[in-house]
């Protein structure tokens, strides 16, 4: 039943624009794989035949953070692609599940959960996600020649939903009972904590029940034949299959056959999993990462890894990539490739405006110190950093009467006034692209761009943008 799916099963359709079609019901599974997104599928030739069709798939997200990251791009960018081929998509949030925790891919158990905190992080992540699909939908127009018949906001749930009411009779007597204690002990989350000093607690042992029933009540309920997710969900997928298989069998039910998609884990240059229990993160919320910051992280990938990042978070041609990257050959310094896959990404999450913003905070923030670019405007710069940590709206006296090293620290770009003083005196401090070369230097109206924001400077990449309020 089980297979490795082939990354060369099949060739994605490819037009002779630059501009791909919309893809069909049958091609999608090869235009996965093309990309990279594959990992591993069970009954490969099955579900190709099945969707050539329209299925229903679903994908879970863990609600332990209020926002989804970097790494829940990759099977939600699955979906996307299932989604524009014509196929309904459900994102799944774990409300039930997500108060038990997933011991898949831990060494250790994980902390108890704040009831309330899991419950407003589904509520966060439930408008978080369908923020996704919309930009992804005005991404994806922009990139395809048709997108008829797709609605942008696919129908989220959380598993609470069924669970809420369920008793642990009757959890026992309608799971339980189809459950086997040596499949359940082989899965490899379990067997890796058995082997840890830790152990597992029986609450995480059953996590793979609990999530099978998901499946189980998906396909029932809404006819759901696909579920998609990590590479270390594979366990759980096949759990949920096997149960799927056990009732339709004992019920005698002629029920679709259901599969299960895996896509690879997004690591870390050092191979950790990239995620939040990480610390290391990348937020899909403005909030929590600027999108600043956001597209710099992009902008930074090593060269060895653009190219699968640009086939899996974007929806450029497979034909146009291969042309970035031999144009990365000819000019490897130009970083042609790492700047396009930080607009196309940027523009998926935070949308078009979000890309205007992030280059003009790019522009500001890494040109040379004693540039003094004269088509910088004061209202470009307010709009690029507005909701950026970096900006600070002051009072017009207070910029023209606190001397400049005073500001700085006040305002963050320095850690003390005496460190402002410092770079002074070692030519490291600038506003607007002038070198400060007073400690006692104080602003003046002439000194602000158009009268209302000036740009300060530490050194090479270290900026604050300070705006006077109510100009």
């Amino acid at each position: 039943m089980l297979f490795q799916f082939s990354r060369h099963l099949g060739r994605a359709v490819r037009s002779n624009r630059h501009v791909p079609p919309i893809r069909s019901f049958s091609n999608v599974l090869h235009d996965l794989s093309s990309r990279g997104f594959i990992q591993q599928v069970t009954s490969p030739t099955e579900l190709e035949n099945a969707l050539c069709s329209r299925q229903v798939i679903y994908c879970g997200v863990d609600p332990s953070a209020s926002s989804l990251h970097v790494g829940n791009l990759v099977p939600l960018m699955c979906l996307l692609h299932f989604q524009l081929g014509g196929h309904t998509i459900i994102p799944l949030i774990g409300g039930a599940t997500g108060l038990v925790g997933d011991p898949s891919g831990r060494k250790t158990e994980r902390e108890p959960v704040n009831v309330a905190q899991v419950e407003r992080n589904v509520d966060l992540l439930t408008e978080n996600i369908r923020a996704f699909f919309r930009r992804g939908f005005l991404y994806a127009k922009s990139r395809l020649l048709s997108v008829s018949g797709v609605t942008s906001d696919p129908e989220v749930k959380s598993n609470l939903e069924w669970h809420k009411n369920f008793t642990m009779l009757e959890f026992l007597r309608e799971v339980g009972v189809h459950a086997r204690i040596n499949t359940m002990l082989s899965k490899e989350s379990v067997k890796t904590r058995l082997e840890s000093s830790s152990g597992i607690s029986f609450t995480e042992f059953t996590y793979q029940l609990l999530q099978a029933y998901d499946f189980y009540h998906l396909h029932s309920a809404f006819g759901c034949t696909v579920q998609i997710g990590g590479s270390d969900q594979w366990g759980n997928i096949v759990a949920g299959l096997e149960f799927i298989n056990r009732l339709n069998l004992s019920k005698s039910s002629e029920d679709q056959k259901a599969f299960g998609i895996t896509t690879p884990l997004l690591t870390t240059s050092s191979g950790e999993k990239f995620g939040k229990s990480a610390g290391n993160a990348i937020w899909l919320d403005p909030q929590l990462t600027s999108i600043f910051d956001f597209y710099q992280y992009f902008l930074k990938v090593e060269d060895f890894e653009v190219e699968r990042y640009l086939k899996i978070f974007t929806l450029l041609p497979l034909s146009e990539i291969e042309m970035i990257m031999e144009a990365h050959q000819s000019e490897p310094d130009q970083r042609i490739p790492q700047r396009r896959l930080a607009a196309e990404v940027t523009e998926l999450v935070h949308g078009a405006q979000g890309v205007q913003r992030a280059e003009t905070m790019t522009k500001v923030v890494f040109r040379h110190p004693n540039s003094k670019d004269h088509t910088l405007d004061a209202q470009s710069l307010i709009d690029a950093f507005t909701g950026d940590p970096r900006m600070s709206l002051c009072e017009e006296t207070e910029l023209m009467s606190v001397p400049l090293v005073k500001l700085a620290s006040k305002y963050g770009l320095v850690p003390s006034t005496s460190a402002a003083r410092h770079l002074v005196q070692s030519k490291g401090l600038y506003f607007n692209g002038h070198v400060v070369q007073d400690v006692h230097f104080t602003l003046k109206k002439n000194d602000l761009l158009d009268g209302r924001a000036v740009m300060v400077r530490a050194g090479k990449d270290k900026v604050i943008i300070l705006a006077a309020a109510g100009n």
